[in-house]
């Protein structure tokens, strides 16, 4: 069996502009190096449209907020950077995967794990499966900085970052963490992309 944490992870959460697909406006991406989570690097972004009013209503940002950040361009290089691990986290990963790979032309994302998917698989029995709700079953917003809120993306991806190593810890080894989704059906689609 493989320990998980010989392998180094990047949690990651991103907040967009509303639009379909979504835009970037805030990314954040915390390591998790030797099963210890890391410092947050994040990034606000000027998206190549405005930001809708229902988008400000979840995660606050407005369109002023944004007016003199840099573009994703400006900031693709720190982004990469900070990317650079050998598997990829993120709570219901398809969308966050989704945008930066719009994003990051020509990127090669490294194998992802998906949150939500390890959740159900190795926590059944929850009411919800959001992030917000497992954050509240198991404390993972206890001690964080008060200026810190849900829905940004330095909040979310460390919270998601404390649920990761919940679920690693539970799940011993990483081809525990590997394993097959609720249900075990060989139909059934594997709990990470």
């Amino acid at each position: 069996m493989t320990d998980w944490t010989s392998l180094s992870f990047v949690v990651v959460d991103v907040e967009g502009n509303g639009h379909q697909p979504p835009d970037l406006v805030e990314l954040a991406a915390v390591p998790v190096i030797g099963g210890i989570i890391g410092e947050p690097m994040s990034w606000l972004v000027k998206p190549e449209t405005s930001i809708k009013h229902f988008a400000t209503r979840i995660h606050g940002l407005t369109n002023e907020d944004v007016a003199d950040c840099p573009t994703f361009e400006d900031i693709t290089g720190n982004v990469v950077a900070a990317l650079d691990a050998d598997i990829l986290v993120a709570h219901n990963a398809h969308v966050d995967l989704g945008v930066l790979q719009r994003k990051l032309t020509g990127w090669e994302p490294p194998e992802v794990f998906d949150t939500l998917k390890l959740a159900r698989r190795l926590v059944p029995g929850q009411d919800s499966y959001r992030l917000g709700n497992l954050t509240e079953v198991f404390g993972l917003a206890e001690g964080l900085p008060g200026d810190l809120t849900p829905h940004r993306a330095t909040y979310d991806a460390l919270v998601a970052a404390r649920l990761f190593v919940l679920l690693a810890t539970k799940a011993y080894s990483l081809e525990e963490l590997r394993g097959e989704s609720p249900g075990g059906g060989e139909d059934e689609p594997p709990a990470l992309f």
